[in-house]
C-alpha cells in the first residue's frame, strides 16, 4: 500500500507500508531506476541526504530514495542487529514499484547496506556506487564514535556536522537547525541511539560489514568514491574495497570530507550519471 507525497514538507514522499512498517520514500523522474541509500547521520533523512543530487540524476534515471527503517519519516522497531531488515526493506520496495533490477548508489551505513544487498540479491543490481562506503570493518573512528553517540542538542549536533564537512562554511545556521529539528522530532532519536549509540559502537562496524570472500566474488562494475578529509570513514575501507571488487574504479575528492554528494556536488553528480549510462568503460 502506498501515498502521494506531502507538498508542505518536501522530506516526506511517498509511503509505502509492508508488514506493518511503514517506508517513506521518493520516487522522481523517468528511466531506468537508481537506489539511493543515505547514511547514518543524526537527522538524516533520504531528502537532507540526497536533495543537491536526486534532480539532477533524475534528469536521466528514475530516482527512488527511501527513509531506511529508523531513519525520517521511515517506521522503527526498536534496536536494530542484523542489516538484512534492511535488505529486506528494499526488496519489499522494488517489489512493490514492479522493479526487477535497479543500480545503487549506498552512502556510509547505507554503503554497507548496499554491498550486502548485492550480495543477497546479486541479479536485481546492475551497477553500484560505494561513498564513503561501511561495508569492511575497521577499528572505529573518534568522528563516527562520535556522530553515532550524538544526544540531542543543537550544538552537539554543530559538533557532529563539523565531523562530516570539510568546507566548514556549508555548516549554515538553517543547515544545523534544520537536522537539529529533525534529531528532535517525536520518535526520532530513541531508534536512533539504540542502535547506534550503545557502549560498544564497534559492533556496528561488524554489523554492517561482508564477509571479504562474498565482496570478492561480486560479479557487478563498481565505483568506489571517497573524500580525501574524511573523517568517518578511513580511506582505506575503499582501497580495500576496490581490491576485493574485481571489476570497479576507486576514486578520491580533494577539499572533501564525508559530504562527496554535497561538497562535491557537481562532481559527485555528473560521476554518478556517467558511469551509470556507460559503466566503467567510458
Amino acid at each position: 500500500m502506498s501515498s502521494a507525497p506531502d507538498m508542505v514538507r518536501p522530506e516526506i514522499g511517498k509511503t509505502f507500508v509492508a508488514d506493518g512498517i511503514k517506508t517513506n520514500y521518493h520516487d522522481t523522474g523517468e528511466g531506468r531506476p537508481v537506489l539511493l541509500v543515505h547514511g547514518s547521520g543524526p537527522g538524516v533523512t533520504a531528502w537532507a541526504n540526497w536533495r543537491l543530487n536526486m534532480p539532477e540524476i533524475a534528469k536521466e534515471f528514475r530516482v527512488i530514495a527511501p527513509d531506511m527503517i529508523g531513519f525520517g519519516y521511515s517506521d522503527s522497531v526498536g534496536r536494530i542487529t542484523d542489516k538484512a531488515i534492511w535488505t529486506d526493506q528494499l526488496v519489499r520496495l522494488l517489489d512493490e514499484l514492479g522493479i526487477d533490477q535497479v543500480s545503487m548508489v549506498g552512502n556510509s551505513f547505507g554503503g554497507g547496506v548496499t554491498l550486502a544487498f548485492m550480495i543477497a540479491h546479486p541479479d536485481r543490481v546492475d551497477r553500484a556506487v560505494l561513498m564513503g562506503a561501511a561495508g569492511l570493518e575497521f577499528p572505529l573512528t573518534p568522528a563516527l564514535d562520535f556522530v553515532w553517540g550524538y544526544e540531542p542538542s543543537r550544538e552537539m549536533m554543530h559538533e557532529s556536522l563539523k565531523m562530516l564537512a570539510w568546507d566548514q562554511s556549508r555548516l549554515t545556521d538553517d543547515l544545523i537547525d534544520s537536522r537539529y529539528q529533525a534529531s528532535i522530532r517525536p520518535g526520532a532519536h530513541e531508534p536512533y541511539h539504540a542502535t547506534f549509540g550503545g557502549s560498544d559502537r564497534q559492533a556496528n562496524i561488524a554489523m554492517l560489514s561482508s564477509r571479504e570472500e562474498d565482496i570478492a566474488a561480486l560479479p557487478h562494475e563498481v565505483l568506489v568514491l571517497h573524500g580525501k578529509a574524511d573523517q568517518v570513514i578511513p580511506q582505506e575501507v575503499s582501497l580495500r574495497l576496490g581490491n576485493l571488487i574485481t571489476h570497479s574504479d576507486v576514486r578520491f575528492f580533494g577539499e572533501c570530507g564525508h559530504w562527496v554528494q554535497i561538497e562535491r556536488m557537481a562532481s559527485f553528480n555528473r560521476a554518478v550519471i556517467e558511469f551509470f549510462s556507460h559503466g566503467l568503460k567510458f
